[in-house]
């Protein structure tokens, strides 16, 4: 059988990270005309679906100021469908209610795709390509890493306080070899890159999450006063983890030798303290809190641009339950490439809260 998300739950449970790679076929049919994308920079790897999403994705490429206010313009729309339907009274007919079926999931499509696209904006706001469909290239070395070398753009998207952490999580994936030539070239599986970026897109959408949180709580003078003194918490453990071992992804220890108050204490007017400790001091049921991806339409799209990027993995269950591959194979990337796909998830993932937090300013779908 084919491992799929079908009975995944909606929002992100960090003990299933490993399935969300293991995609559901979808079939991406691009409506719009070879000849009208011909002349189009590629806007982003995934292909639009829906007609809206094709349309902000041409007005994107020949019109980007127009953008935001289009992207208004088509959640208008859907929230004025939805008053129709709530005016008019429900049939009992099947065809009525298959009718409806397709017209809901094309409404989630349309709404996935307004979602991304704001997304891929706001890389472009930043000036940052992002990486595309990666694939066999015809490099001497095998290299796939063939992109420009964006690393401060990236990093330049965060606040300092995140920043910070997103450093500690380079360090915990690439260990010792942050250190040495960035162009040295390694190989890695496929499929185990696709996780690692899936989960650094749910790394970077929780960190945004936690980051405005703290921020409100540090202009606000709310912070605990004895925030950082202490060197060990009883709740959660600093080891705690938020994502299965295999993400690589885990709030560390800041209990070793080196440790310091003052590491956590910023010399600004008003004492203030870093990210990583004001997460350590959450509990643990906040952790899971913050670590949850809300909607469903966040969860399909995290699926979706990684399969853009990597591909759908033939992934199968045998009887035994064990899990087997069929078409894995192994890339060849430099240090630095892989330092840049990490940190675009990343950003991926900030935008992503960013953005599901605009549209549901404007069209709630939340708990729908």
């Amino acid at each position: 059988m084919l491992y799929s998300l079908q009975s995944c739950p909606s929002s992100y449970n960090p003990k299933h990270y490993h399935e969300l790679y293991n995609f559901r076929a979808r079939g991406l049919v691009a409506r719009a005309s070879a000849d009208s994308r011909d002349n189009l920079v590629p806007f982003a790897p995934l292909q639009l679906e829906s007609p809206v999403g094709q349309l902000l994705e041409k007005i994107s490429n020949t019109h980007p100021h127009l953008l935001t206010a289009v992207i208004d313009q088509q959640l208008e729309n859907l929230q004025n469908v939805r008053d129709a339907q709530k005016e008019s009274d429900p049939s009992q007919d099947s065809l009525y209610k298959r009718i409806a079926e397709v017209k809901d999931k094309e409404k989630r499509i349309t709404l996935e795709e307004i979602i991304y696209c704001s997304i891929v904006h706001k890389f472009l706001e930043n000036n940052i390509s992002m990486i595309p469909k990666i694939s066999a290239t015809s490099d001497p070395t095998g290299r796939v890493d063939l992109w420009p070398n964006q690393e401060l753009k990236l990093e330049a998207v965060h606040s300092p306080e995140a920043l910070e952490m997103i450093q500690s999580h380079l360090s915990l994936v690439l260990g010792d070899r942050l250190v040495g030539p960035l162009q040295t070239v390694v190989q890695i599986s496929k499929i185990k890159l696709g996780k690692l970026y899936a989960a650094s897109i749910m790394y970077g959408y929780f960190l945004k999450r936690v980051d405005e949180r703290f921020q409100l709580e540090r202009s606000m003078g709310i912070l605990p006063k004895d925030f950082g003194k202490a060197k060990s918490y009883d709740e959660p453990s600093p080891g705690i983890k938020l994502w299965d071992p295999d993400s690589l992804i885990t709030v560390q220890d800041y209990d070793d030798e080196g440790y310091n108050d003052s590491d956590y204490m910023d010399t600004d007017e008003d004492k203030s303290f870093r990210l990583r400790a004001y997460v350590m001091q959450l509990d643990a049921e906040t952790l899971q809190r913050l670590a949850t991806v809300r909607s469903k339409e966040a969860i399909s799209l995290i699926e979706k641009q990684t399969q853009a990027l990597f591909g759908r993995p033939d992934i199968r269950v045998s009887d035994d339950g064990s899990i087997e591959t069929s078409n894995d194979e192994l890339l060849s990337l430099t240090f630095s490439g892989l330092t840049m796909l990490v940190l675009e998830a990343i950003a991926f993932g900030s935008f992503l809260w960013d953005k599901e937090n605009y549209v549901e300013s404007k069209y709630p779908f939340l708990n729908e």
